[in-house]
């Protein structure tokens, strides 16, 4: 029995989970936020007041930490790190700010990829990233990769952070993101690319909806006409 893989990457804010549950809702397939692995590891390493350049204990920590990642029917996925929710807490600034430094440590990601491709093996998913169809699923059955202006991008989340009740100014947000794509593009391990057989989506004009619908559009035709890559 075929496994389908959707793969999506994109830039910070790109809108790559809240189109990729959607997804996976509509198809009945697994939901996998690698993201929110990344954020787990760094908010035990934040709690654990391990310095971010000291990558071995933080390589062991991401080694011996339990990620859960549960379908909620009202959120689309809860994450849970060593038993705990942390589906919120993942999400605050400090994370944030601070997820692109765990998440360029080699030995974090061999770990963390070990984790997602076991998922991928033994489901159908969306999984969403910044090198799902560069490195975790390169042989994925559909890649997408969305695209959004930085004045968009800022505006989604600064939308997102008022819904859970988080304080920020639009100014800062933009400054955050466009470091976060420098740090993302240039980094050594993983950076975010766009691989050469995915389809290009840009999203400031579409809504969540619209781009789940015509990425599922484009699902349904490979598989009508039998593309398995």
């Amino acid at each position: 029995m075929v496994n389908y893989q959707i793969a999506i990457d994109g830039p910070a804010g790109s809108g790559k989970s809240t189109v990729a549950k959607q997804i996976a809702k509509k198809l009945g397939f697994l939901y996998v936020d690698t993201g929110a692995m990344y954020r787990a590891v760094t908010l035990k390493t934040i709690r654990e007041k391990i310095p971010f350049q000291n990558q071995c204990p933080i390589i062991n920590l991401a080694k011996n930490t339990e990620i859960d990642l549960t379908i909620d029917e009202k959120i689309g996925q809860r994450v849970y790190l060593d038993g705990e929710d942390v589906t919120l807490a993942i999400r605050m600034p400090d994370v944030t700010n601070a997820v692109s430094f765990v998440s360029r440590i080699t030995g974090v990601r061999v770990a963390l990829v070990k984790h997602q491709q076991a998922l991928a093996a033994n489901n159908n998913v969306v999984m969403e990233g910044r090198d799902i169809g560069s490195v975790v699923l390169p042989n994925a059955f559909l890649k997408i990769y969305l695209t959004a202006s930085i004045e968009e991008r800022a505006r989604r989340r600064f939308e997102e952070n008022k819904t859970k009740g988080i304080n920020t100014d639009m100014e800062t947000l933009k400054a955050e993101i466009a470091e976060r794509d420098l740090i993302d593009s240039t980094r050594k391990e993983s950076p975010l690319i766009k691989v050469a057989d995915a389809v290009e989506m840009e999203t400031d004009s579409l809504t969540a909806c619209q781009v789940a619908d015509k990425i599922i559009d484009i699902f349904n035709e490979r598989v009508e006409n039998g593309k398995q890559d």
